[in-house]
């Protein structure tokens, strides 16, 4: 039996929606109501909260603690159904979306906001050294890397590999490389020291790498120096103006020195999808689909793109950033389109980004936040994050759950996530993936 079915005259609108991440996610809510009948196609089966996808890493929170089965969250819309499929190919003309299986999707509107994955600049051969984090696979992944280093480190007597197995490298110094850094250098300095008998962990050193002159490159030069403070407050070790040149199983080379390290984290770069090639259209160096004002492929008003699937600019003429917020608001965006086009109005309508703030932890009490003309940082700046972020969540469960966990690693320093999952540890390999927006 094939899915690629046509429309009978009199028929329901189809709308194809490739990921199921926060941009697929909103217009598929968004469309509520709508005379439309909408497939959602993911090859995972749940909805990831990815901005705390760090914390899983870091054995703060659970996995069940950031993701939903799309199905449960989508069981109340008969008009949606949802399929666990692989997309590898569109057929624009025909109007087909083209699964792994051989089947096939006919659409009337099709919806891309299929993510992005790790970029390694050229470099792919450092993936199994250097894994990324996009993915609860790529959670647990870097998290049992990081607690089989202090297990490991334990049973070692050799000073030499004993010292490689404690350093841990963060490569990029962006949100993700600064939130991870920071909370590395709290688990080994006050959650895992009473846990261990022949090492000290607060000996460990957390390495932090950017290739360029500043972390948080993204945020106010204020905020960028309060955050590395910080972190070096926190012990981490930033080395800035140093490009990676080198990731194997022993460590990594940056700048002219190397640094035997048995734990690498890549927090450098992402890189989009590959719906660009599946549509023959024009893309940037990353391989973002370069959309219209209204978020179609040019020359194909019948596909819409958002998320980290595409680049597209901002009021303020820089391109509208990689973050839940804007893919949330794309994804609004393109439902309020397909509705006017449903209506007879056919007219393109252009997605305005409003920004809502840059947020980024730094650790425990710490954070930064940029508002624009207000600008935190501190304690009540990482409170306003943590409320934030719980407020976005999915379900009174899961604020609940989070905010129980948060508390407890705040006043007692304790991380109940520390389970090492079965896995190849170190130097293992893994498939690339990719993640939805």
């Amino acid at each position: 039996m094939t899915l690629s079915t046509d429309v009978q005259a009199g028929g329901r609108h189809r709308v194809v929606i490739v990921g199921g991440g926060f941009g697929g996610l909103q217009a598929v809510h968004q469309l509520a109501g709508a005379p439309v009948d909408i497939t959602l196609v993911d090859r995972r089966n749940h909805h990831l909260f990815q901005p705390l996808l760090y914390q899983v890493a870091t054995a703060s929170l659970a996995t069940s603690e950031i993701a939903w089965p799309i199905r449960h969250l989508l069981r109340g819309r008969p008009e949606v159904t949802t399929l666990l499929a692989t997309v590898v190919g569109i057929g624009a003309d025909a109007r087909r979306v083209h699964l792994e299986d051989g089947q096939a999707l006919a659409y009337d509107t099709l919806v891309l906001a299929t993510g992005c994955r790790h970029a390694y600049f050229g470099h792919d051969e450092w993936e199994p050294f250097a894994p990324g984090l996009k993915t609860l696979e790529d959670a647990t992944t870097v998290r049992r890397r990081i607690l089989l280093a202090f297990e490991r480190a334990e049973c070692e007597t050799d000073p030499a590999r004993r010292a490689a197995l404690l350093t841990f490298v963060i490569v990029g110094a962006g949100p993700t490389g600064v939130e991870l850094a920071g909370t590395i250098a709290e688990l080994a300095r006050d959650t895992l020291p009473p846990d261990f008998r022949n090492i000290d962990t607060r000996q460990a050193r957390v390495v932090l790498i950017e290739a360029g002159p500043r972390v948080l490159a993204g945020y106010d030069e204020d905020l960028s120096a309060y955050a590395l403070r910080a972190l070096q407050g926190l012990g981490v070790e930033v080395e800035l103006d140093q490009p990676v040149s080198a990731c194997t199983a022993g460590g990594v080379v940056y700048g002219y020195r190397s640094l035997e390290a048995k734990t690498i984290i890549w927090a450098a770069g992402v890189r989009a999808s590959p719906a660009a090639e599946w549509l023959g259209a024009p893309a940037d160096r990353a391989g973002r689909l370069m959309v219209g004002l209204d978020l179609t492929v040019p020359g194909r008003p019948e596909i819409f793109a958002v998320g980290d699937t595409v680049t597209i600019a901002g009021p303020d003429g820089r391109p509208v950033p990689g973050i839940a917020p804007a893919a949330k608001q794309q994804g609004q965006h393109v439902a309020q389109a397909i509705k006017a086009r449903l209506r007879g109005d056919t007219a393109p309508i252009p997605f305005r980004y409003k920004h809502a703030g840059s947020l980024a932890t730094i650790g425990k009490r710490l954070a930064v936040i940029d508002f624009g003309r207000i600008k935190l940082r501190g304690a009540l700046a990482w409170w306003i994050w943590g409320l934030a972020h719980i407020y976005f969540l999915i379900g009174v469960r899961n604020r609940l759950s989070v905010a129980i966990s948060w508390l407890w690693i705040h006043t007692r320093d304790q991380r109940s996530a520390r389970l090492i999952t079965q896995g190849r540890g170190m130097g293992e390999s893994r498939p690339a993936g990719f993640t939805s927006t």
